[in-house]
């Protein structure tokens, strides 16, 4: 009986010290930028058209429903290449203007 609790113990200690020994890196990401995250919405909102347009031309959404939801679904796209088309020029119009400063072309 003793050696089931020395098993228990063991195994409950080689637990422990494998999740709280981890690697301090574990928990660093890369650093997102907005237009890294309006790139991934862009994507997931071309994905759900492509499934909204699937489902519809499968019977399984109404005519309306389909209009209603296509017509939301663009709205969105369109607000996101917006914002994502302004950054990428203020990010460009920085560039150019650091370039001039310096004096050359």
């Amino acid at each position: 009986m003793t050696t089931v609790y020395f098993i228990y113990g063991f195994v409950a200690l080689a637990t422990v010290w494998f999740v709280f020994s981890g690697s301090a890196n574990v928990f660093t990401s890369p650093e997102k930028t907005r237009l890294n995250y309006l790139q991934e919405r862009k994507d997931v909102v071309y994905e759900n058209m492509r499934d909204l347009n699937f489902e519809f031309h499968a019977g399984k959404i109404s005519a309306e429903d389909y209009a209603s939801l296509k017509a939301s679904l663009e709205e969105e796209a369109a607000g996101i290449l917006a914002e994502s088309a302004r950054l990428q020029g203020a990010t460009g119009a920085g560039a150019t203007t650091t370039k001039m400063k310096g004096g050359r072309a």
